[in-house]
């Protein structure tokens, strides 16, 4: 049953993302999406537009999980809610389940 509900929750449930970048309250902000795919995605994005702003020559950026995993590491702050229909709230995620979701969604577009 663990299975089936962490597969129910990847296809559609509301997901905010929730991010500090630096110790600075003001760099607060989040992000909301229709999927847990989309939400893991979303964070992917935050870091693939921070590598094009540090290396703005480069056309095609390739990156490694772990460098990935570095730069979320080092953010203040980053959390996902992701909305449970059969408790009608939503669950806090902290940064070490968002990187293993992150990982294993590479890994699965990789293997496409």
């Amino acid at each position: 049953a663990a299975c089936s509900h962490a597969d129910a929750m990847a296809q559609s449930n509301h997901t905010i993302v929730l991010i500090q970048y630096t110790e600075n309250p003001n760099s607060r902000t989040y992000m909301d999406f229709e999927t847990l795919v989309q939400g893991i995605d979303g964070v992917c994005a935050i870091y693939e537009s921070e590598l094009k702003r540090c290396n703005p020559g480069v056309r095609n950026i390739q990156y490694d999980v772990s460098d990935l995993y570095k730069y979320i590491d080092q953010l203040t702050d980053l959390s996902m809610l992701i909305y449970n229909a059969q408790t009608t709230s939503y669950i806090p995620r902290g940064k070490d389940w968002i990187k293993t979701q992150v990982f294993n969604h590479l890994k699965r577009q990789a293997a496409q």
